[in-house]
């Protein structure tokens, strides 16, 4: 019985829209993210409101497009294993970039610049820096695209019950429990699993809380409790950008044995990490609210103790099982598997800020400091975005690809100045540097203008791997 989606033109179509969509839409993030930083460095002169405008953009368009991003590398391998909906999936994008309009609308005419966290009650009281109708565009724009990610999360689960009986089998869990372990479950279905399973749950939190929220925008006698509006948004939030990265691996997981001839095999500690991280993720949030004193105190414990655990599991078991996949393989290095293989090492470099962030003492002190920023720069910039970009070259470059001394050269120029970008979030923290600040005090701006340059140079190499991938898109394979 064939259990695969058909390969069909639209389906390539939709893997390249997504493709095009998702690679246009970081390198204008990226640029957004220069400019905040240029401006802080004093290099550009931009008025504060227009500065959190861009601030609130800049976040909800890096998470948004890397949730779309992550779930079209999801979408391209699961198909190889359960039947999956093209139509979904198309509606997933159209749901997303009718959202996004509405978004911009609200920033770019409504001047809405509450941040992408729209932490209540903030988008409600904006001191007549925008309307309710603003904030409603974007609360309402943001419940379009969760609209469209719940559907297409949704129809992964179902695929999965349909091909293996139950999402319990899809994680591995009787496997695990069973003594008996079957090879050839692939592992791209355990993750997808767990992906579906935690952020169908997140989801729904996040379309509650922004139904209630957007009925207090017009009817303020309907009080919202703000903790528990807080916590339901960090909820929703921490899983779905925790999510982006437990659906890139998959790349690593398809890609790497690609190049190496060694399947990516499943193990008792394999399904044990990925059965622990799904429990862990819907539970960590809390770190999130550490410095809330109204907090219950076994919350901010909980939240403490597995944030030192959060994903190291699962970060443990790839590491490495890429290690042992390469070593002595024999692979030729080119451009997606140099990128597959920096964006795990620099996975694993991002646990260490976030471990420091999450000890209560210690995020007392530095949570509203850069060195957060930090932190999910990191990720994004060292981990998430090279695990993506990976995955759409090697779906590129399967046939004619030449690569150039200047593909190469970009690659190193990404990776160096990403890496001092982000240093120097975390050096500005260390130095009680406040994050979300338009204008920095001038013992903070040499930090900015470091960063700025490096954030210069990032844009330039992203520009010119973005542009390359964009040509490389006629030639995409499923």
């Amino acid at each position: 019985m064939n259990t695969a989606t058909a390969n069909t033109s639209g389906a390539k179509l939709a893997f390249q829209s997504y493709a095009g969509t998702g690679v246009l839409v970081f390198l204008l993030m990226m640029l957004a993210g220069a400019v905040l930083r240029m401006a802080q460095g004093t290099w550009l002169g931009i008025p504060a409101n227009v500065f959190y405008q861009i601030m609130t953009l800049h976040g909800a368009g890096m998470v948004g497009t890397a949730g779309l991003a992550g779930a079209a590398v999801m979408w391209y391998f699961l198909r190889k294993y359960v039947k999956l909906s093209t139509g979904i999936f198309v509606t997933m994008l159209v749901l997303s970039l009718i959202g996004v309009v509405m978004i911009l609308a609200a920033i770019l005419i409504g001047g809405f610049a509450a941040g992408w966290t729209f932490l209540f009650p903030l988008p409600a009281k904006s001191n007549g820096m925008w309307s309710a109708h603003a904030a409603a565009g974007y609360i309402g724009g943001l419940l379009f695209i969760g609209v469209g990610f719940l559907l297409f999360y949704l129809d992964c689960a179902i695929a999965i019950i349909k091909r293996h009986g139950s999402l319990v089998k899809g994680l591995g869990l009787d496997q695990l429990f069973s003594g008996r372990i079957d090879t050839e479950h692939p592992p791209t279905v355990v993750a997808s699993t767990m992906v579906a399973i935690i952020n169908i749950l997140g989801i729904l939190a996040g379309a509650v809380v922004l139904v209630i929220c957007l009925v207090n925008l017009y009817v303020p006698s309907f009080a919202l409790d703000a903790l528990l509006v807080k916590n339901m948004i960090f909820f929703f939030g921490h899983v779905f950008i925790n999510a982006t990265i437990y659906m890139a691996v998959i790349g690593v997981y398809e890609i790497v044995p690609a190049y190496t001839g060694r399947p990516w095999k499943i193990s008792r500690p394999f399904l044990a990490a990925w059965a622990a991280v799904t429990l862990v993720v819907l539970a960590v949030y809390p770190h999130h609210t550490l410095m809330d004193f109204v907090m219950p105190p076994w919350a901010l414990v909980l939240g403490q103790v597995l944030s030192y655990v959060s994903g190291i599991p699962v970060l443990l078991v790839t590491t490495w099982g890429l290690l042992a996949n390469i070593h002595r393989s024999g692979v030729k290095w080119d451009l997606p598997l140099r990128l597959l293989v920096f964006s795990v090492l620099g996975w694993s470099i991002v646990v260490i800020p976030a471990i420091v962030d999450a000890t209560i003492r210690v995020n007392l002190v530095m949570h509203n400091t850069l060195w957060v920023p930090g932190h999910f720069h990191l990720y994004l910039l060292l981990g998430l975005l090279p695990m993506l970009l990976g995955t759409l070259f090697y779906a590129t470059t399967r046939n004619n690809w030449q690569e150039s001394r200047a593909d190469q050269a970009m690659f190193w120029v990404y990776g160096v100045a990403g890496l001092v970008f982000c240093m120097m979030f975390l050096a500005g923290g260390v130095q009680s540097t406040p994050r979300r600040f338009a204008e920095h005090a001038t013992e903070w701006v040499p930090y900015a203008k470091t960063g700025a340059a490096a954030a210069i140079l990032v844009v330039i190499s992203a520009l010119h791997l973005g542009a390359k991938l964009l040509r490389r898109l006629p030639h995409a394979v499923l």
